[in-house]
Parts: structure tokens; sequence; C-alpha cells
């Protein structure tokens, strides 16, 4: 009787235990991260001997978790390009001349290998958009069959702001329909409303070749084709378009000769995927699926996306993104004992850093039926809660009601929650919103350390990691568990661009104090919501200093500062705050 008595006991107690007694420890999390971000990894590149060594890791992980693994092994593997050369067999000749290799022109890096001697037609922006309330066929009327086309970069630059456009503006995209209608090959221009500058393009990794060959010629040999056969330069064309809202297509005459010859050396990588089975027979076939990028920017160096590209060391990234794999890890075994009702795929995705390729290889290679997703949850640097205890969460604006279930879930916690609408952001949930997908993403914020050999895991919050971690398991549970699938509802385009203001320039979103004339920085007036700068933390009233370490001493110098920055960069955005100077980490 007194044992059934203490059984009984037991069983009161345990079901009145804090719900903070969980399977998230900071002793698991410390042990996750110290080994993703140790020495022996060497940074998690790609296709390295370490890569192997941390996907066996995780899928080991995954499995001792109970998961069901994808494949038996938990791999989803696909190749990727880490480096692009170019052979002997790249020229660009015309009626006239030819054109310089690396001066007045490049290949592009999703181009085919291959040439053609043809005609050149000017295709505007190379839109063929037929949607209600907005359309623009820039090949309306033209055949371009076996021709050269020329497109114009980016979107037409709008007095009114932001372009409806946008989601039409990448170069990809852009080749690709010309492909579609029968191009030869495709010649890319920037406008000067998309990049005054008028750089071209380093060539980077890539996944897959599109079948024409791509090059981007510079303005000035632009202009000489366009001149030969009686036309205006590319500035005058792209203002007229941007006037027209409409095509003005047209053949120049003009006959080119391009070869392109690029020499990719592909490596192998994976994505790593379980999956948690639903507990309600009726809804187990929907999912939520829970992501982090496992690799990170291996030794550094030129061209790593380092910040400190100078520098030849180990970047340990442990918080971007030893603490979001940890959070997978950790999540998974939580959620295991839980049973919630809809499915959970947890995944680490592959080669995010050189372009978000593996979370791209993952939705075009569906492991599940995208169209039975309910919400996906991407963490990515979860390892850095500060002493104001700010969460930022993105996409709260894909699907109704995402924001009052935050907040309910929160009252147990007391997270400074940073909201952002945005679906769109560069890290792996952006693919997952361009298939109409609710997603919602977490982060602590970038810092200082971020893209640096100091990004180590002495530094990693690892009670704050937890917490944000419990925080974000209950967030999953709660949506496995929704009566309801969520609806999903646009917000913001679902491409890049948001850094840029209407004239295709870098903007922070902030208004400045153009009325000092002084020279001891650049008050700000205004920030807006949702942008750059408020998401890194600028706030109405501080003194903009310098950027990246270069001094900024008023709004002139300010302006010349964003006109050598490119969206993607993460930088750091000094700012004097009272009697305090502090170093914020914006992201563009």
């Amino acid at each position: 009787m007194r044992l059934i008595i203490l059984s009984l006991l037991t069983i009161i107690i345990s079901s009145c235990r804090p719900r903070f007694e969980r399977e998230i420890t900071t002793g698991e999390i410390g042990e996750h991260i110290n080994y993703l971000a140790s020495e022996a990894l060497k940074g998690r590149y790609p296709g390295t001997p370490e890569d192997s060594l941390l996907l066996e890791y995780i899928a080991r992980e995954l499995d001792h978790a109970g998961l069901i693994m994808h494949g038996k092994t938990g791999l989803q593997s696909f190749e990727i390009i880490t480096e692009i050369g170019m052979g002997p067999g790249n020229w660009f000749s015309w009626d006239e001349g030819s054109f310089a290799l690396s001066g007045d022109y490049t290949p592009v890096s999703f181009s085919a290998s291959g040439g053609a001697r043809a005609g050149i037609v000017f295709a505007g922006f190379g839109f063929r958009i037929r949607e209600d309330g907005l359309r623009w066929d820039d090949y309306a009327g033209m055949d371009v069959r076996d021709r050269w086309v020329m497109i114009l970069r980016g979107v037409p630059v709008s007095r009114e702001g932001a372009s409806p456009y946008i989601n039409y503006s990448e170069d990809r995209a852009k080749a690709l329909q010309a492909a579609d209608m029968g191009a030869a090959g495709v010649i890319l221009v920037s406008g000067p409303g998309h990049d005054e500058e008028d750089s071209l393009d380093e060539l980077k990794g890539k996944q897959h070749p599109l079948p024409i060959p791509v090059v981007q010629l510079r303005r000035p040999a632009a202009d000489q084709l366009l001149a030969a056969a009686g036309h205006d330069n590319i500035a005058t064309l792209e203002a007229i378009l941007a006037e027209k809202a409409g095509p003005a297509s047209f053949k120049t005459g003009v006959t080119a000769q391009i070869s392109v010859d690029l020499q990719p050396r592909k490596v192998h990588t994976a994505n790593i995927i379980g999956i948690l089975r639903g507990s309600d027979p009726g809804r187990r076939s929907e999912y939520v699926i829970v992501g982090a990028h496992h690799d990170h920017l291996g030794m550094g160096g030129p061209g790593s996306s380092s910040r400190r590209p100078d520098t030849v060391a180990v970047h340990y990234g442990a918080d971007d993104n030893a603490s979001g794999v940890a959070a997978v890890l950790e999540i998974s075994e939580d959620l295991v004992t839980r049973s919630p009702s809809r499915s959970i795929l947890f995944t680490t995705f592959g080669a995010e850093e050189q372009g978000l390729v593996g979370s791209r290889y993952l939705v075009e290679n569906e492991p599940v039926d995208l169209s039975s997703v309910q919400v996906m949850i991407n963490l990515d640097m979860v390892g850095r809660l500060n002493e104001e205890r700010q969460l930022q969460v993105g996409g709260i604006g894909t699907s109704p009601g995402l924001r009052a279930l935050l907040d309910s879930v929160n009252l147990a916690y007391g997270l400074n929650l940073k909201y952002s609408s945005e679906g769109y952001g560069p890290s792996d949930h952006a693919a997952f919103y361009s298939r109409d997908i609710p997603v919602l993403f977490f982060s602590t914020g970038a810092h200082t350390d971020y893209h640096t050999p100091a990004d180590r895991p002495r530094s990693v919050n690892l009670e704050g990691a937890r917490e944000v971690m419990m925080f974000v398991a209950d967030v999953i549970e709660t949506l496995a568990n929704e009566n309801e699938k969520l609806a999903f509802t646009e917000a913001g385009p679902k491409v890049g661009g948001s850094s840029r203001g209407r004239s295709g320039k870098i903007t922070l979103g902030l208004m400045p104090d153009v009325t000092y004339d002084g020279s001891r920085g650049m008050p700000v007036m205004f920030v807006t919501e949702g942008k750059p700068a408020s998401v890194g933390g600028v706030q109405k009233g501080d003194t903009i200093t310098a950027i990246e370490g270069k001094t900024v001493g008023n709004v002139y110098d300010y302006m010349n500062r964003l006109n050598r920055l490119k969206e993607g960069m993460d930088i750091v955005v000094t700012v004097r705050r009272g009697d305090d100077e502090l170093d914020l980490v914006v992201r563009l």
C-alpha cells in the first residue's frame, strides 16, 4: 500500500514539475557547439573531409533522438560547385571589334559553356509578365530565336519607391525566360539605376547552369553596340522604359560572336533529414519543418565572405550556425517526448553560405509533399541572447495569427520579441517562402564576431540559448497541434531587393538630418521599422560616426559609404548614443 501511495505521489509530482525541466540542457547545447565549432572541423566547409565528419555527427544525433531517418542514413546528397574557373575559350567579338574579358565583360556564374554567332536583340528588362493588374511583355512581337538577347538588369527605377516588378528582377530568371523563348544566349547590362558603378560580378559557386551562355557586359561596351546601330545608350533606354512602364524592344542589326568556357569544380555535400511521425492519424501527413544550416566558411580568406578576408584561419562559426544546429538537435529530443499531432521534419542544410543551396535543393527535391507543410521554422544564429533578452522573429506576416500565437507562448518566457513581417530573408526560410509556405525565422541577431575567426564557443550564452530553444520548441508544438492548417499570406517580395531604395542603391531605412553641417557624425532623425537599420538596433537620436570602420562626418560621407556596399553584406555601423559609442551589425 505504501508503495502504491509513493508511486501516486511520484506521478503527481512529475505532473507538477516546472515547465523548464526539459530535454533541452545547457550541458548538451555546449557539447554540440564545442564539437561543431571545434578546430577539428576547421570551419565546416562543404565538400571537405571535415564536412563528412559533420554530417555523420548530425545524422547520428537525430537518429539517437528517435527520428525516422530520410533514406535510412538521413542524407539528402547533392553536388555544389565551390570554384569556377575560366578556360581558354572565352571571347566576345562583333562587327567592328572585340571586348576584353574581365575588363569589358565576364561570363556569369550560371552560364552554360558554349557560344554562337548571332544577331543581337534588345529586350528591355526581359519581362514577360501576364498577371491581373500587372502586364509587361518585352518579347511581344519579337522573334528572339537563335539570337543574343540584351537585357537590362534589375527593375525600372520608380519615383514612387518600391517597384511592383521586384519579384521579376533576378538575373537568372530573366535569362531562363530568354532561353525558353529560344535565345542563343543572353547579354546582361546594368543601367545606372541598377548599378551606377557598373561593376562586373565575380564568378561564384553555382548549382545548375542554364541551357544557354550568359555574359555580363559593361555599359560603355554595350553603348558601342547600340551606337553602331543608331540607337540610344543604355542609360537613356533605362530611363525611357521607366517612364513608359512598358516594352520598347528592337533588333539592333549588330552581329556578335560570343563564347563562354567555364570550368567548375564539383564537390559533394548533403542536407540531413529526420522525421518525427505525428501522433494523430488524420494529421500526420501534414508537416512542420524545422531547419538550420550546418556549414560555415572553413578557413576564410579572399572570396569566402569572411569579414576579415586577409585572415586565413579557422572560422569557427559557433553562433553562425552551430547554435542553430544545436537547437535542431535539442528541440528534436524535446519534442519526441511530447507526441505532437502533425509530423515534424527536422533538417540541417548544407551550403547555405554558398547561396542557400541546400534549402533550395530540398525544396526542388521534396522529401515530403510541400503542399502539406504547415509552416517552416528557421534557426540561424540563436546563441547570443543579450541582456535586453531580444529575439528577432521574421515572417510573422506570412500567415494571419502568427504574432498572436507567439505572444501567447511568450507569456511564460518574457522574451523581448522583435518582429518583422517579411517572409523573404538572407537565410534558408527564403526557399520555402517562395513556395507559398508560411515561415518563421528566429535569430538573436548579428554581432561584430559574425563571419570572423572570433565567433567561438566561449562567446555563446548557453543559458540564453536554452531559453530560446525551449521557447521555439513550444511554438513548434503549438503549431503542430493547431486544429486548422495555416493560411499563407504574401509578406513582401519573394526575391532580394529590400535593401535598395528607389534609385537602386543600398539604403539602411533611416532618415538623416540633412540640416546638420558639422563633421562629427550624421544624426538620425527617424528609423523605419523592419528595415535594416531598425533590425540592427539603430535608434532615432543616434549619430552615425562610422561604417565598416570608415569615418562618417556628415550626410555626404554617409551616402558615399553606402555607395560602396552591396546587398547581402553584414556591416558594422558605429553610433554615438548619449555618452556611449556602440558597434551595431546591420544586415543589408
